[in-house]
Protein backbone atom coordinates (compact mmCIF):
# COMPACT_ATOMS: atom_id res chain seq x y z
CA UNK A 1 0.00 0.00 0.00
CA UNK A 2 1.20 3.50 -0.82
CA UNK A 3 1.40 6.09 1.95
CA UNK A 4 1.74 9.84 1.73
CA UNK A 5 5.14 10.91 3.03
CA UNK A 6 5.40 13.14 6.05
CA UNK A 7 6.30 16.77 5.48
CA UNK A 8 10.05 17.29 5.25
CA UNK A 9 11.99 20.38 6.26
CA UNK A 10 12.37 22.86 3.42
CA UNK A 11 12.77 26.66 3.12
CA UNK A 12 10.03 28.37 5.12
CA UNK A 13 9.18 25.33 7.28
CA UNK A 14 8.56 26.03 10.94
CA UNK A 15 10.74 23.58 12.86
CA UNK A 16 10.58 22.59 16.52
CA UNK A 17 13.64 20.70 17.70
CA UNK A 18 15.97 19.85 20.52
CA UNK A 19 19.67 20.28 19.80
CA UNK A 20 23.13 20.16 21.30
CA UNK A 21 26.07 22.03 19.81
CA UNK A 22 29.39 20.77 21.15
CA UNK A 23 33.11 21.24 20.63
CA UNK A 24 35.64 18.45 19.97
CA UNK A 25 36.61 18.27 23.65
CA UNK A 26 32.97 17.59 24.59
CA UNK A 27 32.25 21.11 25.83
CA UNK A 28 28.61 21.98 25.17
CA UNK A 29 28.55 25.38 23.47
CA UNK A 30 24.75 25.61 23.27
CA UNK A 31 21.75 23.37 23.71
CA UNK A 32 18.03 23.35 24.30
CA UNK A 33 16.42 22.18 27.49
CA UNK A 34 14.47 18.98 26.79
CA UNK A 35 11.33 20.69 28.11
CA UNK A 36 11.94 23.91 26.16
CA UNK A 37 12.67 23.02 22.52
CA UNK A 38 13.63 25.63 19.95
CA UNK A 39 11.09 26.71 17.32
CA UNK A 40 12.13 28.77 14.30
CA UNK A 41 11.39 29.22 10.60
CA UNK A 42 13.95 27.88 8.13
CA UNK A 43 15.71 30.79 6.46
CA UNK A 44 14.86 33.41 9.10
CA UNK A 45 18.48 33.75 10.26
CA UNK A 46 18.02 32.02 13.61
CA UNK A 47 20.56 29.35 12.66
CA UNK A 48 23.70 29.88 10.64
CA UNK A 49 23.51 28.50 7.11
CA UNK A 50 25.74 25.48 7.78
CA UNK A 51 23.53 24.27 10.62
CA UNK A 52 20.36 24.91 8.62
CA UNK A 53 21.67 22.99 5.63
CA UNK A 54 21.91 19.78 7.62
CA UNK A 55 18.20 19.98 8.50
CA UNK A 56 16.81 20.04 4.95
CA UNK A 57 14.88 16.88 4.12
CA UNK A 58 14.52 15.70 7.72
CA UNK A 59 11.09 14.60 8.98
CA UNK A 60 9.39 14.74 12.34
CA UNK A 61 11.05 12.22 14.66
CA UNK A 62 14.34 12.20 12.73
CA UNK A 63 17.62 12.52 14.60
CA UNK A 64 20.81 13.77 13.02
CA UNK A 65 24.35 14.14 14.38
CA UNK A 66 27.02 15.70 12.18
CA UNK A 67 30.35 17.40 12.65
CA UNK A 68 30.88 20.63 10.78
CA UNK A 69 34.23 22.15 9.88
CA UNK A 70 34.73 25.82 10.84
CA UNK A 71 34.13 26.95 7.24
CA UNK A 72 30.61 25.45 7.38
CA UNK A 73 29.91 26.47 10.96
CA UNK A 74 31.13 29.68 12.63
CA UNK A 75 34.08 30.45 10.38
CA UNK A 76 37.62 31.21 11.40
CA UNK A 77 38.73 33.87 13.88
CA UNK A 78 39.43 37.27 12.32
CA UNK A 79 42.12 39.41 13.99
CA UNK A 80 40.09 42.53 13.09
CA UNK A 81 37.40 41.32 15.53
CA UNK A 82 39.79 41.56 18.49
CA UNK A 83 39.66 44.99 20.12
CA UNK A 84 41.56 46.62 22.95
CA UNK A 85 39.34 48.71 25.19
CA UNK A 86 40.17 51.03 28.10
CA UNK A 87 39.81 49.24 31.45
CA UNK A 88 37.76 52.15 32.82
CA UNK A 89 34.94 51.37 30.35
CA UNK A 90 34.12 48.33 32.50
CA UNK A 91 32.26 48.52 35.80
CA UNK A 92 34.72 48.21 38.71
CA UNK A 93 32.46 45.68 40.44
CA UNK A 94 32.77 43.27 37.51
CA UNK A 95 35.66 40.84 37.89
CA UNK A 96 37.34 40.67 34.49
CA UNK A 97 39.11 37.38 33.81
CA UNK A 98 40.48 35.74 30.67
CA UNK A 99 37.92 33.44 29.05
CA UNK A 100 34.85 35.21 30.48
CA UNK A 101 32.20 35.95 27.84
CA UNK A 102 30.42 39.28 28.24
CA UNK A 103 27.46 40.61 26.27
CA UNK A 104 28.15 43.98 24.66
CA UNK A 105 25.72 46.29 22.90
CA UNK A 106 26.60 47.72 19.48
CA UNK A 107 25.71 51.33 18.59
CA UNK A 108 22.68 49.94 16.72
CA UNK A 109 21.47 48.18 19.88
CA UNK A 110 22.39 44.65 18.82
CA UNK A 111 23.74 42.36 21.55
CA UNK A 112 27.04 40.63 20.72
CA UNK A 113 29.20 38.34 22.83
CA UNK A 114 32.82 39.23 23.51
CA UNK A 115 35.39 36.94 25.11
CA UNK A 116 37.94 38.53 27.44
CA UNK A 117 41.39 37.60 26.09
CA UNK A 118 43.70 39.70 28.25
CA UNK A 119 43.37 42.12 31.16
CA UNK A 120 45.95 44.70 32.24
CA UNK A 121 45.74 47.62 34.67
CA UNK A 122 44.72 49.96 31.84
CA UNK A 123 43.32 47.82 29.02
CA UNK A 124 41.08 44.86 28.26
CA UNK A 125 41.51 42.86 25.05
CA UNK A 126 38.13 41.54 23.86
CA UNK A 127 37.59 38.98 21.09
CA UNK A 128 34.32 39.61 19.24
CA UNK A 129 34.66 36.55 17.00
CA UNK A 130 31.98 33.95 17.66
CA UNK A 131 33.17 31.83 20.60
CA UNK A 132 32.97 28.73 18.34
CA UNK A 133 34.94 30.33 15.48
CA UNK A 134 37.81 28.10 14.40
CA UNK A 135 36.35 24.95 15.93
CA UNK A 136 34.88 21.83 14.40
CA UNK A 137 31.43 21.61 16.00
CA UNK A 138 29.08 18.69 16.44
CA UNK A 139 25.42 19.50 15.87
CA UNK A 140 23.08 16.87 17.28
CA UNK A 141 19.36 17.44 16.60
CA UNK A 142 16.04 15.73 17.12
CA UNK A 143 13.15 17.06 15.05
CA UNK A 144 10.02 17.24 17.21
CA UNK A 145 7.56 18.96 14.87
CA UNK A 146 7.40 20.55 11.43
CA UNK A 147 4.78 22.94 10.10
CA UNK A 148 4.75 23.02 6.32
CA UNK A 149 5.95 26.13 4.55
CA UNK A 150 3.36 28.14 2.65
CA UNK A 151 4.90 26.90 -0.62
CA UNK A 152 4.38 23.27 0.47
CA UNK A 153 0.80 23.98 1.55
CA UNK A 154 0.06 25.76 -1.74
CA UNK A 155 1.53 22.87 -3.77
CA UNK A 156 -0.53 20.33 -1.84
CA UNK A 157 -3.71 22.45 -2.14
CA UNK A 158 -3.16 22.90 -5.89
CA UNK A 159 -2.37 19.23 -6.41
CA UNK A 160 0.98 20.23 -7.90
CA UNK A 161 2.70 17.19 -6.47
CA UNK A 162 2.10 14.06 -4.51
CA UNK A 163 4.99 12.57 -2.58
CA UNK A 164 4.76 8.91 -1.65
CA UNK A 165 6.97 6.37 0.05
CA UNK A 166 7.22 2.90 -1.47
CA UNK A 167 9.49 0.86 0.73
CA UNK A 168 12.73 2.79 1.02
CA UNK A 169 12.24 4.66 -2.28
CA UNK A 170 10.53 8.04 -2.59
CA UNK A 171 8.69 9.09 -5.72
CA UNK A 172 7.52 12.54 -6.58
CA UNK A 173 4.73 12.58 -9.14
CA UNK A 174 4.31 16.02 -10.68
CA UNK A 175 0.96 16.89 -12.25
CA UNK A 176 0.98 19.02 -15.39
Amino acid sequence: MTEISPITICPGSEVTMNFTLSLPDGTIADCTDENEPMTFTMGDGTLIEGLEMMLYGLKEGDKQCLSLDPIDAFGFPDEENIHTMPRDEFDDSFKLEEGVIIEFETPSGEAVPGTIKEVTETEVKVDFNHPCAGFVVTFDVEILAIKASQAQLDAIANGDFIQVDIGDDSIIDEKN
